[in-house]
């Protein structure tokens, strides 16, 4: 697993390579808390992240730190399997998992 960060102008795109599990999480989460303070949007960018478990959710749900109120946090390429894991989290627990401002680029159905 590795990640690519790009920063272009206040939006930073998180590529990921690899599975999200516990094992990958701390270094791609590590990857998002070094961002510098003048970005307002992160795009994760996971075309290249064929599976992803429950570590995911906490990535892509974590609130965000104090420090960097109104970030906004959206994801693009997701395959299918994660993308089964967020739609049954969000059927599971709507309140929590609201995918309406997460996903950029998801179909409709699978």
């Amino acid at each position: 697993m590795n990640t690519i960060t790009t920063i272009n102008g206040t939006t930073a795109t998180i590529t990921v390579r690899g599975d999200i599990d516990f094992d990958t999480l701390p270094p791609i989460r590590a990857a998002a808390d070094a961002l510098p303070a003048h970005v307002t949007g992160l795009l994760w960018e996971l075309n290249h992240t064929p599976f992803m478990d429950v570590a995911g959710l906490h990535l892509l749900f974590a609130p965000t730190p104090p420090d960097r109120p109104g970030r906004r946090t959206t994801v693009t390429g997701l395959r299918p399997q994660p993308l089964r894991l967020l739609r049954l989290a969000a059927e599971t627990n709507p309140a929590t998992f609201h995918l309406d401002h997460l996903l950029c680029d998801a179909p409709a159905t699978v």
